[in-house]
């Protein structure tokens, strides 16, 4: 059997390489990032492990002995996962690896940007020994800290910011407003959560009903002088309406981990907003979460290659046609 990593930005594949000697499964390491591309490196592959390469209906019929596809990551997006699952083939994720370093991201950037800290760095730097720059600035807890999307990383984040003494509320499409979590989260609508938090960050997958969640009209429903966190997926954030908000003053700062194009581009007006925290999609990664998506990704293409069922699996009903 053969395995194809179709792309990878990651410096090693060693946790790789152990499962698959151990499975008796050929590696092939690639760096196909169009369809095109992927359609021709992986030709008698009868799996795949995927960065950012697109799966689409069109790769997959080009690719018939492909069984099973594992995504390095928790988001399948780049994945046409009905065309996979009409085909019979597979696909896996790794959802849990980055619960503890995403939500420690998303919590690092609301306190950089609540504290100020990366104007006054610069400041400093520039000669300007001052508060003034940054004023004001607020106790935590005297601010609200919303989350948008209460799963794993959005209720592990939850957790974290009320233990640093924000106010905390959430909402979750799969959560009734006006109850609690079993964290003890108050859930609200989503309306509310835009309008009364002092901080709001995203934590929902990229999909047809999330795209530019975040747009102009509900930045300006947010608190004047509120701040944006994203460490979800850039597309659920309109760059354009970010930047306006910023530009304005509207949105206090904003705290981006993730963008719409990926790397952000040299001319993105991002980059001239000095309230914007940047980083490039970084929140991932720690090198205890790289271990273990490394070793889970290729673990789970194996054990549907083998007839066994793995331990995450977007769309199981296709394992008896998969093991066929």
């Amino acid at each position: 059997m053969k395995i194809v990593i179709t792309d990878l930005d990651q410096d090693r594949t060693t946790e790789e390489e152990a499962v698959a000697e151990a499975a008796g499964v050929q590696l092939v390491l690639q760096q196909a990032r169009t369809e095109d591309e992927v359609i021709a490196s992986a030709q008698g592959a009868d799996g795949l492990l995927v960065q950012y390469a697109p799966i689409t209906d069109r790769v997959l019929e080009a690719l018939p002995t492909v069984r099973a596809i594992g995504r390095y990551g928790v988001g399948v997006d780049t994945i046409d996962l009905a065309a996979a699952t009409a085909r019979g083939v597979a696909v896996s994720n790794v959802p849990d690896y980055g619960t503890d370093d995403v939500s420690d991201h998303a919590v690092a950037l609301a306190v950089t940007l609540s504290r100020g800290i990366v104007e006054l760095d610069r400041n400093l730097r520039e000669g300007t020994y001052s508060l003034a720059p940054v004023k004001p600035l607020h106790r935590l807890s005297t601010r609200t800290f919303g989350v948008v999307g209460l799963g794993r990383i959005g209720a592990a984040t939850a957790r974290k910011a009320r233990a640093l003494g924000f106010s905390v509320q959430g909402c979750d499409p799969m959560r009734e407003p006006g109850t609690t979590t079993e964290d003890g989260i108050a859930v609200r609508t989503r309306d509310e959560v835009l309008s009364t938090s002092d901080v709001l960050s995203i934590h929902v997958p990229l999909t047809e009903d999330t795209r530019h969640l975040i747009t102009t009209s509900t930045l300006a429903r947010m608190r004047p002088g509120s701040l944006l966190v994203n460490t979800s997926r850039g597309g659920v954030v309109d760059t354009d309406a970010v930047v306006e908000a910023l530009r304005s003053g509207h949105l206090g700062g904003a705290g981006l981990d993730v963008f719409e194009t990926e790397p952000l581009p040299v001319d993105s007006p991002l980059r001239e907003c000095p309230t914007a925290v940047l980083t490039p999609h970084a929140s991932w990664y720690s090198e205890e979460s790289e271990t273990e998506l490394k070793r889970r990704v290729i673990e789970n293409v194996v054990e549907v290659l083998a007839g066994r069922t793995p331990r995450n699996i977007l769309n199981p009903e296709v394992l008896g046609r998969a093991a066929d």
